[in-house]
C-alpha cells in the first residue's frame, strides 16, 4: 500500500470511528437501542460502574439495563471530543472525552457529567463496532446520587 493510500485509510478509519461514536451519543440519548447495539459486536462488553449505580455486562444485559434506568431522566445530551484512536489495521483503541448534561427529577437544574470512553474496535464487514467499552466517569455536579 502506498504512502498515501494509507494515509487516506487513516483518514477514512477516522471519520468512521467519529461516527461511530456520534451513533453511540444519539442512541443513548434518543433511547434507541436498535441503534445502540449497532455500535457493538454481539459479543461485547460494556462498562458502566464507574458511574453512580453503574453495572457491566453483555451487550443484551447492557441494553436491558438501560432501557429501564434511562426512563427516569427525562433528557440526556451527550457530546464526544477529543477523539484519540490508535489504529491497527482491523482493530483499533479509542479514547474519547464526554459530557453529558441530564435532567434528573427532583434536582434543582440540571446535572452534568463527564469524563472518558475507552473503546476496544474491531473492523467487521459493516464497519467498525466496539467490542468493549470501559466507561471512565470523572466528575459529576449537582449528583443527587451522593450526600454533600
Amino acid at each position: 500500500m502506498s504512502a498515501e493510500t494509507a494515509a487516506l485509510q487513516r483518514l477514512l478509519d477516522e471519520a468512521e470511528i467519529a461516527r461511530l461514536l456520534t451513533r453511540y451519543a444519539t442512541a443513548v440519548d434518543s433511547r434507541d437501542w436498535d441503534r445502540y447495539r449497532s455500535v457493538f459486536t454481539p459479543d461485547a462488553w460494556i462498562d458502566y460502574t464507574s458511574a453512580p449505580h453503574g453495572e457491566a455486562g453483555t451487550l443484551d444485559e447492557t441494553v436491558d439495563w438501560l432501557s429501564k434506568n434511562l426512563t427516569i431522566l427525562p433528557l440526556t445530551m451527550h457530546y464526544i471530543t477529543n477523539i484519540d484512536a490508535q489504529i491497527d489495521g482491523d482493530t483499533a483503541t479509542v479514547r474519547a472525552m464526554f459530557y453529558n448534561q441530564l435532567q434528573i427529577p427532583g434536582v434543582d437544574g440540571s446535572s452534568f457529567c463527564g469524563g472518558y470512553y475507552n473503546h476496544t474496535l474491531v473492523r467487521t464487514a459493516d464497519g467498525w463496532r466496539s467490542t468493549r467499552l470501559i466507561e471512565d466517569n470523572e466528575w459529576f455536579e449537582n449528583n443527587p446520587f451522593v450526600a454533600d
